[in-house]
Order: structure tokens, then sequence, then C-alpha cells
């Protein structure tokens, strides 16, 4: 499955270089193969040698030798940014400055003041730039908008979200060493907390808690969002393995994105209390798993699956947004917008303000 720029005769596609040669550098050059208004054309790197062996594995791609080439370089119609996090700012800066669009790889940036320079920049040079939160623009994301809006659930009273996957403490990793960007907050944490924005707006309140690692970074993290009728309860760490589910009840039923939820391929409907509590079950031991799997498959009454399965990782579906939206000169996606980014990293930020316990 390909994903198309519009309905209409296709236009010439947006010719991206990558910046940075790691492990999601690799993910954008495979996924944006399925796209239709977006090519991979050249790498960027660090070294001469990172930049060939990219190359060489993605088709023979012209390597830039430095940042300040690839903002010069007028067959480039937009950048997308796979460096360490610390590297963000500056690389986008240099890039914007020079009128170049960006998909910058989440989080966008450390500081919510560096994402507000970022969008002032961007806003003064009239060119795109939007975070690469890929899951906001997935398929089954699309239709749990629909689901929503059409009140299949009715009023909404609660949403809970986890996202934790267990890391071995090593302190120079990009998880753990604070030089690196790192923290489960900035590591996972955006993808619920962007998500939930995405969905329901800004919140009223925030308030959280987190625990942190040996070198002062958060080890785990939990963010209430406040708003009318219902709170947002979001968790994340490298402390454990959680069930990884996003999941919103409502007067009449709930949804569930299954697990990966930031991977979301599969929407859950509810309308049957023992049945949501097989499906929702919040544990992640083996149990909770194998109820979760039978619960499932079975054709249980007040229960319907729905598959949005695709190629590829997902990438495309980004990279499809931000190519339309640039090819239509706009500024920014309306999906993704850097205001959200924005406050994402405020919320972050809040929290993280607080003495961790």
């Amino acid at each position: 499955m390909t994903i198309a720029a519009s309905d209409q005769p296709l236009a010439k596609p947006v010719q991206w270089a990558v910046l940075g040669t790691g492990a999601i550098a690799a993910t954008f050059a495979k996924d944006i193969r399925l796209t239709e208004n977006a090519v991979l054309v050249a790498v960027c790197s660090r070294t001469l040698e990172a930049a060939t062996a990219f190359s060489d594995r993605f088709g023979g791609l012209r390597i830039i030798a430095d940042i300040e080439t690839l903002a010069a370089d007028p067959q480039i119609d937009a950048v997308y940014l796979a460096t360490p996090n610390t590297a963000h700012y500056g690389q986008a800066k240099t890039l914007l400055s020079a009128g170049k669009p960006l998909l910058i790889e989440k989080p966008l940036v450390m500081t919510a003041a560096q994402a507000q320079a970022l969008e002032s920049l961007a806003a003064q040079k009239q060119t795109f730039a939007m975070e690469g939160l890929w899951t906001v623009f997935l398929p089954a994301i699309d239709h749990l908008r629909q689901l929503l809006t059409g009140k299949t659930i009715g009023a909404i009273t609660r949403v809970r979200g986890e996202l934790a996957y267990a890391k071995t403490f090593d302190g120079n990793s990009r998880f753990f060493a604070p030089a690196l960007g790192g923290g489960s907050l900035l590591d996972l944490g955006v993808y619920p907390i962007a998500l939930t924005l995405s969905l329901f707006g800004s919140p009223r309140t925030v308030a959280g808690r987190w625990s942190a690692a040996p070198t002062g970074v958060d080890m785990a993290a939990d963010v209430t969002l406040g708003y009318d009728g219902f709170q947002a309860e979001l968790s994340v760490g490298f402390d454990r393995n959680g069930n990884n589910r996003f999941i919103i009840e409502g007067e009449t039923g709930s949804l569930i994105i299954d697990a990966p939820f930031l991977r979301a391929s599969r929407i859950i409907l509810t309308r049957n209390r023992v049945v949501h509590r097989l499906v929702a079950a919040c544990g992640s031991g083996p149990l909770s798993r194998l109820a979760g799997k039978i619960a499932r498959r079975l054709p249980l009454p007040g229960l319907a699956v729905y598959a949005h399965g695709f190629p590829g990782d997902g990438l495309q579906f980004e990279i499809a947004a931000a190519s339309r939206a640039i090819r239509d000169g706009q500024h920014q996606q309306p999906r993704m917008p850097l205001s959200a980014s924005i406050e994402v990293l405020g919320i972050i930020e809040t929290v993280r303000a607080l003495p961790p316990s």
C-alpha cells in the first residue's frame, strides 16, 4: 500500500535528504518508498564512512558532506532530522535559517523555550517545520477520531495510557544520560501526551510525579491531564514492561488502541463490562495477556475489533502528510502543528519541575 499525495495527478515527489544515519533514519529510508509524493535522494552525516554505508544500503543516495552544504543545496526540497535529541535545536536553526523545510524526529527539541524559538524562526522564514510524531497520522488513529466524533461510546469518562519498556541502566546510554537528552518522558512520554492533546485538545490542568534514575533523569513518570468531565492518566517508564495500551472509556463503552499503541494497528470497541475487563486488563503479566488475546479472538457480545494493518513501520503516513503540506505551500501540518509540540514539552517540564518521588 502506497500513500498518494491526493486524487489529482501526482506532482513531482518532494525530494528529501536525511540528516543522520541511525536506526530511525533507516526506518525513514525504508518507509518513504511506500509513498507516492516523496522520495529520498540524499544523506548527510558527520562521517563519510557512515554516509557511504547508508547510501549503499538504500540505493546509492547522493552524499552531502556537511549541514551547511545541505542547507544551501537547491535540489533538496526538505530534510528529515534524525540525529540525537540534543543536536536537534542547533541543526534545525541552521536549516530553517536557510529556508529548508524540516521534519524533525521526536522529541522536537529539548525544551519548550527552544521549540518556541523554532516556531518563531519558521514563521519568520515562512518555512515548513513539524515534529515527527508518526502515531497521530496512522490509519487506526484516523478511524479512532471518527468513532469519537460519532459519539460511539458516549461522553468520555476516563482515559488511560501506558508506554513502558524495561531498560537496563547504563549511565552512558541515550536513555539515561542527561547530556544525551535522556529520560522516559522525552523518549516515551511524548507519545501518550501528544496523542491525548491531538484527540482532546489542551488540558485544563496538569499534574504528575516522577522517579529518578541514578543519573537524575526520570526513570518513570505519571502524568495526569484534566479535562471537562474526565482525566487522562498517562504512565511511562524504563523500569518495567507495560501493557502499552491507550484506553478511552465512555458512558456506553470503551475504545482501546491495542498494544503497542504508538504503532496503532487495531482498535477494539467494547460495550460489555466483562469483556472490557478481559481486553483492557491493566496488568502486563502472562494471564492478563492471555485473557486479552482470547477475548479479541472469540466472537463475544459487545466486542468489535477494527484492524488497520500497514506495511513497513508506519512512518510513511507522516512523510506523506508533511510532503503534501510542503507541496501545498503550508508552513504547518494541521494535525501536528509546532504549537502542539511546544505544549507537550511544557507539560513534561511541569511534571519534571516537581521533586522526584
